[in-house]
């Protein structure tokens, strides 16, 4: 489902981008939506891809038994769902956030077993996965170059605050679970291009996440949880917002 929503966007976009293209050569009197930026809000809303996994650091506990040989983070896919509010500050500033911001994402991390319990279910190779369903909410200060006809480029940087609805911390039968703490924050930044078509505005963006806090909520009694230290997350994200 997650591929098929990457291929729906891309098939979105392309044509839109072509048209807005061949319109670049356009006098600036007939520049599309040429007061936009000039206003002291503005809202969108935006719909990303995401690609995460857990940073990670091993306890010392791992050199000391022998019950699991390695651990790896796996890249997974997921899906951002958000409303956008940008304050103009300046000709070239912009402070932005998202108030409602949902992130969907599973990361994973794969075991190797040296003496798995066949009789629970267990291989050689486990991987456990860690559904997130998390409140994000970023305040940003956005640096946007000149408008170039119906184009402009903007970079941006800032940090987050982050809830997750489905993290386990508090679950008492977690014996095959990591559990992780609720909240999280971080910093992120990224690049984007506002196409200015004749009622919308279209923003592809790219962007980089690292989450600061350690969310491991370490339980020396469970096998999975044990070998690890410190769990932060790492995230990249493709979005398109319409403004």
């Amino acid at each position: 489902m997650q591929h098929l929503l990457r291929k729906q966007m891309i098939l979105l976009i392309l044509p839109l981008l072509l048209a807005n293209l061949n319109t670049s050569g356009q006098l600036r009197s007939e520049l599309n939506l040429e007061n936009h930026d000039e206003k002291p809000f503005h809202f969108g809303i935006y719909l990303g891809s995401n690609r995460s996994h857990y940073s990670f650091s091993h306890h010392p506990r791992f050199t000391q038994y022998d019950s699991v040989l390695t651990v790896e983070g796996i890249n997974s896919t997921g899906i951002n769902l958000g409303w956008l509010v940008n304050f103009r500050l300046g000709d070239h500033f912009d402070l932005r956030t998202y108030p409602l911001n949902l992130v969907f994402t599973e990361k994973s991390f794969l075991y190797n077993l040296k003496y798995p319990q066949t009789q629970l279910g267990e291989k050689a190779d486990m991987i456990k996965k860690i559904q997130g369903i998390t409140l994000s909410l970023p305040l940003q200060i956005k640096f946007s170059s000149d408008r170039i006809n119906n184009l402009k480029v903007y970079m941006f940087g800032g940090g987050k605050a982050e809830y997750d609805f489905a993290a386990s911390s508090g679950e008492k039968k977690a014996e095959e679970l990591i559990k992780l703490d609720k909240i999280d924050y971080g910093i992120e930044g990224g690049i984007g291009f506002h196409f200015y078509f004749p009622v919308f505005v279209l923003s592809p963006e790219l962007k980089i996440g690292y989450g600061l806090r350690n969310v491991h909520v370490r339980d020396q009694d469970l096998k999975y949880s044990n070998v690890i230290d410190r769990i932060n997350s790492r995230t990249i994200t493709f979005s398109l917002t319409v403004e």
